[in-house]
């Protein structure tokens, strides 16, 4: 365990833990995270999951804006609510999934010296998804999450990154404390005013 992986773990947690509690504080210590990962990423010839946190460090910028400024479901303050996909929104988004894990696990396989081209393909394609969901505000973006910490800790266990393994797990327990929170504030946002107020 690397100084850098030690304090990618923890800015992670912090990170997640936020997202969870829907508290701003998640966009920059998820944007310390995600620079850190670049470089242990690297060197561990996970090349798909380094150019994740690249594109992260955008997702992360782009999530703090639109949380902080709302899109069209905007709560009495302004900032953005927890909304819902359609069944058919949720099925499209597993199939542009399915087709990216198999198109960048081939040229990953195909093109570079990748360790796990598929799996690692698998938790970038997947990531992707649920950021850009998680920066919408969008409730199964944490099912996307228990997906890929699901795979997640199997590729790191695999590669010996223990530390960073071990924080997926915790990721995991995490992501469905996440998804259950957010059920319960869509559920309390739909319901009528004059319901919430009794």
């Amino acid at each position: 365990m690397s100084p850098i992986e030690i304090a990618a773990t923890i800015t992670g947690l912090a990170s997640v833990w936020f997202s969870t509690r829907q508290n701003i504080w998640c966009w920059p210590t998820g944007l310390v995270m995600v620079t850190l990962y670049i470089f242990i990423f690297y060197d561990a010839k996970l090349y798909s999951d380094m150019g994740l946190q690249i594109v992260y460090i955008f997702m992360q910028i782009y999530g703090w804006y639109y949380w902080l400024n709302g899109g069209r479901d905007k709560d009495d303050g302004g900032k953005a609510k927890v909304t819902r996909l359609s069944t058919a929104q949720f099925g499209a988004a597993w199939a542009v999934g399915a087709v990216g894990v198999a198109g960048l696990g081939f040229a990953m396989s195909t093109y570079t010296d990748a360790s796990l081209p598929y799996w690692d393909a698998a938790t970038t394609v997947l990531s992707l998804i649920a950021q850009w969901f998680l920066g919408k505000k969008i409730l199964e973006s944490w099912v996307f999450w228990i997906v890929v910490d699901v795979i997640a800790i199997g590729v790191y266990l695999t590669k010996g990154l223990y530390l960073t393994s071990g924080l997926y797990l915790v990721f995991l327990g995490l992501a469905i404390a996440g998804l259950l929170e957010w059920m319960k504030t869509h559920r309390e946002n739909q319901r009528p005013l004059s319901a919430q107020g009794a």
